[in-house]
């Protein structure tokens, strides 16, 4: 029996602790995609608690506990309600001996171990000692420093269009600030045309580039001059919640014909919706491709399930599923159609349906050239983002195409305490690879596969986003 998260922990042969120790373990993180808040590391946050620190406070927070809370039935009053960080941070700790299985009650106690040096487990009995253990110890510990005990090299935030970037432009002056942070695209209320949040979007849109907004023709005007200030703020990034993937190829003429329809507030169909957005992600790819950025599609969350718990708390509040509809030929048509003319920039394929793997895997290998791994497969994300979640999408990479080329890992979280959770990968990735050796199927050559774990890890990345 092994030690509960020990030196060992998910390496299961002397090639994997190898692999690991000397080359996974020493390399920097590159956090491609979080929602940490720029405001927070500029100025170099204290949190008031392990609570507000673990599960969140003000409505924003760790959604993936949340849900986990819910179902022991946990009233909402100490889940994202007003009650005192203490009996929010006692029900949790109630909670979790009855995680297992979970990967929250791994990372949870990663998390203590590497930031608080807590190896005792958080039950009913601990509680009270961890939380004031915990409290006592982020005294000292801001944003930034629990970046550095990560090694965090750089990180991406996700940044609305209409956002001014002042945070990220204290940071590019900020000597004293360890990790690159840079702004990362995410247009998606531009695109999202059905949706009630889009008139005044557009109208926050014009305001900011003091434009008047009439047809499709002057928000695309925007909207380029918006991405030109988020480019020349170092932008390399852009990223689409692709829910589901909409695209048919359409003139300028039925496209404006619906952007009109969603600007008066009346209702857009389905297809239209393939008009609009697929003319709007067209557009978009065009431009990433002029400024050499790469594209992140996050495609198949089922978003808002309970209608009534969205009004009463509103979006990213745990309420969200997994999609289940059939994608292939429409992103297919999206990427051959900027591939005609030559204009597909690098894109990363992330789903949040495990069925869909062998789609991204297949698919993504109809658009390479130009340049190593041009089209990746995105790691296990969201409701896959645990053991067996990471070990099929390596296993379906490997199998229809190169994980030597893979860019890795990335956290997708709010949360500054989550970055053990690319030690859990590289832990798994490394076991994976030596799995391979092992089982006859690759030759044991150290150098080769120290260089692919250091790669993946790091290096790939750093290449692949032109850090």
């Amino acid at each position: 029996m092994k030690e509960f998260l020990g030196d060992d922990f998910l390496l299961d042969s002397d090639l994997a602790r190898k692999l690991y120790n000397e080359h996974a373990k020493k390399m920097p993180i590159f956090d491609f995609h979080c929602h940490l808040v720029p405001q927070q590391i500029a100025e170099d946050y204290h949190f008031s608690s392990i609570t507000e620190a673990w599960l969140g406070a003000n409505g924003y927070g760790d959604h993936y506990k949340w849900r986990l809370m819910r179902e022991m039935g946990v009233p909402e009053e100490y889940i994202t309600g007003d009650k005192s960080a203490w009996e929010k941070f006692e029900k949790f700790a109630e909670c979790m001996p009855y995680f297992i299985g979970n990967p929250i009650y791994e990372w949870t106690h990663l998390e203590l171990k590497v930031y608080f040096g807590i190896r005792k487990p958080l039950s009913p009995a601990t509680a009270k000692e961890i939380f004031d253990e915990c409290n006592e110890k982020l005294k000292t510990m801001s944003a930034r420093k629990m970046m550095e005990i990560n090694n965090v090299a750089t990180v991406y935030t996700t940044d609305d269009p209409v956002d001014d970037l002042h945070w990220h432009e204290v940071m590019a002056k900020d000597k004293t600030l360890k990790t690159k942070v840079f702004p990362a695209w995410r247009p998606d209320k531009a695109i999202n045309v059905e949706r009630d949040t889009f008139i005044p979007w557009i109208k926050q849109l014009a305001k900011v580039t003091n434009k008047d907004i009439k047809d499709l023709k002057t928000m695309l005007e925007a909207l380029d001059e918006r991405l030109e200030f988020f480019v020349n703020h170092g932008c390399t990034a852009s990223d689409h919640a692709l829910d589901v993937v909409h695209y048919k190829k359409a003139t300028y003429e039925e496209a404006n014909a619906v952007f009109l329809k969603g600007l008066k507030g009346e209702k857009v169909t389905f297809e239209e919706e393939d008009i609009y957005k697929g003319y709007i992600m067209l557009h978009l790819g065009k431009a990433y491709h002029k400024y050499n950025m790469v594209q992140e599609y996050h495609i198949g969350a089922l978003r808002n399930n309970s209608l009534r718990n969205y009004k009463r708390i509103g979006a990213d509040t745990g309420y969200d599923a997994v999609e289940d509809k059939d994608f292939a030929e429409k992103l297919s048509a999206l990427m051959n159609d900027l591939d005609e003319t030559d204009e597909l920039p690098k894109t990363v394929l992330f789903t949040l349906n495990e069925k869909d793997y062998i789609v991204l895997a297949t698919l993504k290998n109809c658009f390479q050239g130009g340049m190593r791994g041009k089209i990746q497969m995105g790691t296990a994300w969201w409701f896959n983002d645990h053991f067996d979640g990471m070990d099929a999408q390596m296993r379906k990479l490997s199998d229809d195409g190169l994980i030597s080329c893979f860019i890795g890992m990335l956290t997708d979280s709010r949360s500054f305490l989550s970055y053990p959770r690319h030690d859990y990968f590289r832990r798994e990735m490394c076991n994976f690879l030596a799995n391979l050796v092992l089982a006859g199927r690759y030759p044991n050559d150290e150098e080769t596969l120290g260089k692919i774990v250091e790669d993946i890890s790091y290096n790939n990345a750093l290449k692949y986003f032109q850090r």
